[in-house]
C-alpha cells in the first residue's frame, strides 16, 4: 500500500516533480529535495517538445525507441488535465533543402509514417521568412509541446498535495529514496548505476522582441519554438560538458546557425541560457530500483525528459507501491548497464 509510505525525491526537475506528484496523489508522504529553486535546472532550459516523431526522424539514437516515445505521448492529455497544464498541439514542421527532406521522407517511410510535404510557399509564416536553402518542409501533426515554465505549475500542484520542498539533503530512514538528479555524482554511493550517465550541455536562445505562434519549426542545426516572452531558438548538444554556465561563443554560434535557417533573426537581440542533462548510452533514462535497497532511479533523460515525465512518474509510483511498472520496465531498467 502507498498510504503511509515515506518517500524522499532528490531532484526538482521534471522527472522529480512528476514522481512526487504521482506518489503524493497515491497517498505517500513525499519530500522533494533540491538545493536550487524550482525552474533553476535543465528541465527549465528547454522548449518542452513532446515530439516522438520528430525525435525519431532527426536523432539516430531515438529512432529505435519510437514505440516507447509514442506511448509516453499518449499519457500527456490525462497528465495535463490532472495538473492544469496547457498542451500546444500545433505540431511541427521539419525544414530542409531537397536532400534533407528526401532523407527524412525515406526515414519516415522506413518507420511506417506518412508525413505531408510542404513547398516553400506553403510553410507557416515566420518573422523574416526562411533561408534560401529551405526548399520546404514535412508536417508532423502528432508532435506537441508544453512550456517549460509549467515546472512552476507542477510544483504548486505538488505543494497542494502536501509535498514538502527542501533545499537540504534527503533524510535517511525513509521507505524509498527516488534519485531524479542530472549528471551529478552526489548520489553515486547510494546508486552506483548513475556511473552510466554522461553529461550533455545545451544552450538555448530567447528572442524577446519577436513572436511566433504556430508549430515548432525544426531546421538543420536550429529549431524555433513558441514560448511566453519571446520564441525560443535551440539547441546545442555538447556531449561530455558539465559546466552549466552560458558560453558566449557557443550561444553566438547558435545564433549564426539560426540566422541561416531564419534570416529575419540576423542582428536581432537575444538572451541565452544553458543547462546540463544526463544521458545513458542508449538515450533512455534509468528508471526503477537500483541494486541498493530502498533506492529508485529516475535519471538520464537526455533530451526527452518532458516527453517521458508522465511515464517515468507513473513507473516510479508503481515500483514504490510494489505494483507492476508496466511493459517498458525492462527497456528502462535502472540496472541494465550494471556489471
Amino acid at each position: 500500500m502507498t498510504k503511509g509510505l515515506r518517500v524522499a525525491v532528490a531532484g526538482g526537475g521534471v522527472f522529480g516533480l512528476a514522481s512526487a506528484l504521482a506518489l503524493a496523489r497515491a497517498g505517500a508522504q513525499v519530500s522533494l529535495h533540491d538545493p536550487r529553486p524550482v525552474g533553476a535546472n535543465a528541465s527549465a532550459v528547454a522548449a518542452g517538445m513532446l515530439a516522438p516523431v520528430s525525435e525519431a526522424l532527426t536523432d539516430p539514437i531515438a529512432s529505435p525507441h519510437l514505440d516507447l516515445m509514442l506511448a509516453a505521448l499518449e499519457l500527456w492529455p490525462d497528465f495535463a488535465r490532472a495538473w492544469n497544464l496547457i498542451l500546444d498541439r500545433s505540431g511541427a514542421v521539419l525544414l530542409g533543402d531537397e536532400a534533407r527532406l528526401a532523407a527524412l521522407s525515406q526515414s519516415a517511410r522506413d518507420l511506417g509514417l506518412g508525413l505531408s510535404s510542404l513547398k516553400a510557399d506553403q510553410l507557416p509564416d515566420f518573422p523574416g521568412g526562411y533561408g534560401a536553402a529551405v526548399a520546404g518542409g514535412l508536417q508532423v501533426q502528432a508532435d506537441q509541446r508544453i512550456d517549460a515554465a509549467s515546472l512552476g505549475t507542477m510544483a504548486m500542484a505538488a505543494a497542494a498535495l502536501g509535498v514538502r520542498f527542501s533545499p537540504g539533503p534527503p533524510p535517511s530512514g525513509l521507505d524509498w529514496l527516488v534519485i531524479a538528479t542530472g549528471p551529478s555524482r552526489d548520489f553515486v554511493a547510494a546508486a552506483p548505476e548513475l556511473a552510466a550517465l554522461a553529461p550533455i550541455k545545451g544552450h538555448i536562445l530567447r528572442y524577446g522582441d519577436l513572436g511566433h505562434d504556430g508549430p515548432v519549426l525544426r531546421g538543420s542545426g536550429a529549431y524555433a519554438a513558441p514560448a511566453a516572452g519571446g520564441f525560443l531558438i535551440g539547441a546545442t548538444m555538447e556531449a561530455g560538458v558539465a559546466d552549466p554556465e552560458v558560453q558566449a561563443e557557443v550561444a553566438a554560434g547558435l545564433a549564426r546557425t539560426a540566422a541561416t535557417v531564419f534570416p529575419g533573426l540576423a542582428g536581432r537581440p537575444w538572451t541565452a541560457a544553458a543547462g546540463v542533462r544526463a544521458a545513458t548510452p542508449d538515450g533512455l533514462p534509468l528508471v526503477g530500483p537500483g541494486r541498493t535497497p530502498g533506492v529508485i532511479l529516475a535519471a538520464g533523460a537526455r533530451r526527452n525528459g518532458w516527453l517521458l515525465a508522465p511515464l517515468v512518474g507513473a513507473m516510479v509510483c508503481a515500483y514504490a507501491k510494489g505494483n507492476d511498472p508496466g511493459v517498458w520496465a525492462d527497456r528502462l531498467s535502472a540496472t541494465r548497464f550494471s556489471a
